[in-house]
């Protein structure tokens, strides 16, 4: 239910309908092809809960802070997180849809092939990250942090990371030309990457 071209909802063999799990240890938890609809997540926390082709629709994972957990080819569609800390969790292969993400702290674990065009992520934390072709296609990342980020393959057009803390990360994907960078922080081999996507040749003093 990502309402995603081209990318069919998972389907789903079970329903969970307006659930309060609020503050719930999630720990050893595990579904497979469940539709999660208007389930309170609100402060749960846990440690390798598995939810996999599972679809989340009007959910709320407010405060929530998860370890280990997999949320593999799931769709969030309509989802509020608002102050979510994820560490070492995988994400491979979900997709985000009019979903709101206030002071989300993600640190490591697997975001490849994750789907989030159009997302607001504004002022965001994604430390030591895989985000190998992530759909980030006009992502807003306003003063974000992607700090020694995997985003080779990433797809960044229109994407807004002005002001954004990206020194350490993978920035082959990026085209200065289609990808806003005012005011983002780079180090210095990033710097050479982003000079020689715009033509300019780079040489050491003679």
């Amino acid at each position: 239910m990502t309402d995603r071209p081209g990318l069919p909802a998972p389907a789903t063999d079970t329903a969970i309908r307006h659930e309060n799990w609020e503050g719930r240890d999630l720990s050893g938890d595990r579904h497979h092809r469940v539709a999660l609809l208007d389930v309170d997540f609100d402060d749960t926390t846990g440690d390798g809960a598995v939810f996999d082709e599972c679809t989340f629709r009007d959910c709320s994972f407010s405060g929530a802070t998860l370890t280990n957990a997999a949320f593999t080819n799931c769709a969030f569609v309509n989802c509020r997180f608002f102050g979510v800390r994820l560490t070492g969790c995988k994400l491979v292969g979900s997709t985000f849809n009019r979903c709101s993400f206030t002071a989300l702290t993600v640190e490591g674990g697997d975001w490849s092939f994750v789907a989030l065009p159009g997302a607001n992520l504004q002022k965001s934390e994604f430390r030591d990250v895989r985000m190998r072709e992530c759909d980030l296609t006009g992502a807003r990342l306003q003063e974000s942090v992607l700090r020694s980020v995997d985003l080779s393959g990433a797809w960044l057009a229109q994407a807004n990371l002005s002001e954004a803390d990206l020194r350490g990360s993978d920035l082959a994907a990026v085209d200065p030309t289609s990808t806003t960078l005012r005011g983002a922080v780079v180090d210095l081999q990033q710097a050479v990457v982003l000079a020689r996507a715009l033509g300019v040749e780079v040489r050491s003093d003679d």
